[in-house]
């Protein structure tokens, strides 16, 4: 009798761990379910499956460590293995509206720039390099935890940013001229002779 008591007592320790340090990072794992997903519902389901998996898992889960980063993980395993079961994929056209709704550009940009202007340039970026640039310019992700997402070599997911951000950049400075914003890329460009980007 007094195990059943123990276990119990066991069970909710591990039940309020878990809700203090998996659930305060739902909203970033929709985020990226939404990347993943493209659709509401679909993304929705994700976090659930995640949250599931993590519960199951979470006393192997080491106190302190950081806990939006293994969620993250469980969440690509998850969605990869979902992936392999299905056999018809659909790709939805408009995926970056949808991360638009969840996601909040953080970095500074000029006043003049709207949120479509950004999404238009983002378009733009290879889905690939697109991948790489949200989870460390927006989510936060060191480049050791991208790999780990992404099963790939950190020298891919650095090559992926540094390519994806020159793209984003590229984009963005078009945008910048239509709105009259000086840029140093404009800038160096007139000190090299006026060429035309």
């Amino acid at each position: 009798m007094f195990k059943l008591v123990k276990g119990k007592s066991d069970k909710e320790r591990l039940w309020q761990d878990f809700e203090q340090e998996a659930m305060p990072h739902a909203a970033d794992l929709f985020r990226v379910a939404m990347f993943l997903k493209r659709e509401r519902d679909a993304a929705e389901d994700l976090v659930q499956e995640t949250m599931m998996q993590a519960l199951k898992s979470f006393h192997r889960y080491e106190k302190g460590t950081n806990c939006k980063a293994w969620l993250t993980t469980i969440m690509y395993h998850t969605h990869y293995k979902q992936l392999r079961k299905q056999t018809n994929l659909r790709l939805v056209a408009d995926t970056e509206e949808r991360i638009a709704e969840t996601v909040q550009f953080e970095a500074p940009i000029p006043q003049q720039l709207t949120d479509e202007d950004v999404l238009q340039a983002l378009k733009k970026v290879p889905e690939t390099f697109r991948e790489v640039v949200l989870l460390c310019d927006v989510e936060g992700f060191a480049y050791k935890e991208i790999a780990s997402f992404l099963d790939v070599p950190i020298g891919t997911v650095m090559s992926r940013l540094h390519r994806g951000r020159k793209v984003l950049r590229g984009e963005l400075t078009v945008y910048a001229r239509n709105y009259g914003i000086e840029t140093n890329q404009l800038k160096e460009v007139r000190k090299e002779g006026g060429k035309s980007l």
